[in-house]
């Protein structure tokens, strides 16, 4: 392992070579280091400065140019063009060590905060309604998250070690103005998972006006929405949790920490306590037998029910998976969010799958429907209005939303104003996609979406044959392809001679081609999620849709690279090479050795050898 100093990377070196510029060496150090920028680079860029401003001067007192200086987001050299900022900006740069703060604790109360929502409890029931026994669709929870720490853990580790976010990551492969379309597939489904937890998390705000207010209290407010899916009192709690929400968007991601801990504490006693009361309330009795949403499969289709069982769950994180380096950039150490996430993500998902299968079990004794959100069970110990069953469902309520709340804080807000950053960084920091990704979210329609499980996991599974050939171009190019050298000089800028510029156009083609033929074979499947008739087939080849896009999209982009070699990779080493040049990096000094590096590109950078 090779260390990088403060404002460099390190990379076993000695000598240029024609791929990477340098010959890597195993036991030497290459240590970048900016040389000092001397006082005539000092001075002319001071008077190129004075200029532009005197320019500027003349011009600004139109509105217009007023409100463009009023709108644009101060980046860390000051004022800056479109393409600089979109290159580099503040919100993007590397994380520093001061802002590295999360230990593998925080990377636990981190999932132990996003598996105890109530949109794990729906997706426990998909091998339930696709006739499968609890027993069953337990086995394939745990199946399912297990591969989905797998690939989130592979996503994490650019993140981890070079502390760089997803949008940075995605230039790598696919270079820094193709990315702009990657990104924006994310900011997409960020928008829309935002809109759906906020939905969620506004039935929690009609439970608890109700035991406050009265069951009757939608039947005061009218209805005046025509939407079958809709009503005003409905409307009233999504906008009210909307609200409350707003305040969390202002804080940066890294101080959230305090939230996700707060949350693991409170959100697994209020599910244990909500299955106990349930539990008590049906006198111990569960009827499992009553869970399984048809009759008796065969052999072939209980397989079938098994693999789609296992494939929500991928379908469900493939937007996490995709932009996991958003959060592992702040973590403390090479390890923090490796092993910690890989043995948490599992373990938390299945508890609150097995505790959403015994609630459900236990409720169908006292109600005879399956009611496969832990919502719909609160709404109905409402029925007898009493003290201690208003008590307890406005507690288990409230930290419900709370739940709610988090969750898009982590999944959806603060990874759609980082990738709107990366869009947009001209105008737009994370603090203010935040905020554009909470307004875009009044324009869908959540309430249709959530309207059944399973229009739910249809839509979950549509844009996971997207997302997975995204992800699978990425791991191809990081882990088998570079052998996990980064140099994140090269990721900020659109010099000819970077590594990741590939051509003038931006563009890697090769991940591109790579993306699009991992889409191919999921398309006819995608059209028959749309209840378009398509061969059954095609059906079977897009229930696996995760793992199709994933790796067929990742073995093209390797076959690809094995004929077209790219730039970047130590040593030239090929792809059946066995070495790997991952190194943990240092960034304190960024800004200032990025300026140097862009001026003068790698002459800049001075090689030594370790003693």
């Amino acid at each position: 392992m090779h260390q990088f100093s403060s404002d460099s990377q390190s990379v076993s070196s000695m000598s240029k070579d024609k791929a990477t510029g340098y010959s890597l060496n195993k036991d030497d150090d290459i240590i970048l280091t900016s040389k000092s920028i001397g006082d005539d680079f000092i001075t002319e860029t001071v008077s190129e400065q004075e200029s532009i401003d005197k320019v500027y001067d003349n011009d600004a007192s139109g509105w217009f140019h007023k409100a463009i200086e009023y709108l644009s987001v101060k980046g860390p050299n000051g004022e800056q063009g479109i393409v600089e900022t979109y290159l580099y900006n503040d919100d993007l740069r590397p994380v520093e060590a001061e802002r590295r703060v999360w230990t593998w604790r925080q990377y636990i109360y981190f999932w132990i905060s996003g598996s105890f929502n109530v949109n794990t409890w729906q997706i426990s029931a998909t091998g339930l309604q696709l006739g499968l026994n609890w027993w069953q669709t337990w086995i394939c929870i745990w199946v399912g998250y297990f591969f989905v720490a797998i690939f989130l853990v592979a996503g994490s580790r650019v993140g981890n070690m070079y502390h760089i976010s997803f949008p940075i990551a995605s230039r790598i492969s696919y270079g820094p103005y193709f990315a702009i379309w990657v990104v924006l597939n994310r900011v997409v489904m960020a928008c829309v998972w935002f809109s759906t937890l906020a939905w969620l998390g506004g039935e929690c705000v009609q439970l608890m006006l109700r035991t406050i207010f009265g069951n009757d209290l939608p039947q005061r407010l009218g209805d005046h929405i025509q939407d079958p899916n809709l009503n005003n009192y409905q409307f009233m709690c999504f906008m009210l949790f909307w609200i409350v929400g707003l305040p969390f968007l202002w804080f940066p991601p890294h101080k959230l920490r305090h939230v996700f801990a707060v949350k693991a504490v409170l959100a697994p006693i209020a599910a244990f306590a909500f299955l106990i009361w349930t539990l008590i309330k049906a006198d111990g009795k569960l009827a499992f037998g009553n869970l399984t949403g048809g009759s008796a499969l065969s052999k072939s289709a209980t397989a079938w029910a098994v693999i789609r069982s296992i494939m929500s769950a991928l379908d469900n994180f493939s937007t996490l998976i995709l932009n996991a380096a958003d959060f592992s950039r702040f973590a403390k150490s090479p390890k923090s969010s490796t092993y910690s996430q890989f043995i948490a993500l599992p373990l938390c998902y299945a508890i609150i799958s097995l505790i959403g299968i015994l609630t459900t079990s236990a409720a169908y004794n006292m109600y005879g429907i399956n009611y496969w959100s832990p919502l719909d069970v609160l709404d109905r110990y409402l029925d007898n209005f009493n003290k201690g069953n208003r008590a307890g469902v406005f507690l288990i309520s409230f930290v419900f939303a709370f739940d709610q709340l988090s969750s898009n804080l982590a999944g959806n807000a603060i990874p759609a104003g980082t990738d709107m950053t990366a869009l947009f960084p001209k105008f737009i920091n994370i603090r203010r996609g935040s905020y554009i990704c909470a307004a875009l979210a009044l324009c869908i329609c959540p309430w249709d979406l959530m309207a059944s499980s399973s229009k739910f996991t249809t839509a979950l599974s549509a844009y996971a044959v997207f997302l997975s050939a995204i992800a699978g171009v990425q791991f191809a190019d990081y882990f088998i392809v570079r052998k996990g050298y980064i140099n994140v000089y090269h990721c900020y800028t659109n010099r000819m001679d970077s590594f990741y510029m590939y051509n003038k156009y931006g563009t890697n083609w090769r991940a591109v081609v790579a993306y699009i033929a991992g889409i191919v074979p999921n398309f006819t499947g995608f059209i028959g999620s749309l209840e378009i008739s398509v061969p059954e087939g095609a059906m079977k080849v897009y229930y696996l849709n995760y793992f199709i896009g994933y790796f067929v999209s990742a073995l093209v982009y390797i076959i690809l690279v094995y004929y077209f070699p790219i730039k970047g990779v130590p040593n030239n080493a090929k792809i059946t090479d066995r070495v790997w040049y991952e190194s943990w990096i240092e960034v304190e000094n960024f800004t200032e050795t990025r300026a140097s590096y862009e001026k003068f590109g790698d002459e800049n950078v001075e090689v030594r050898q370790s003693v």
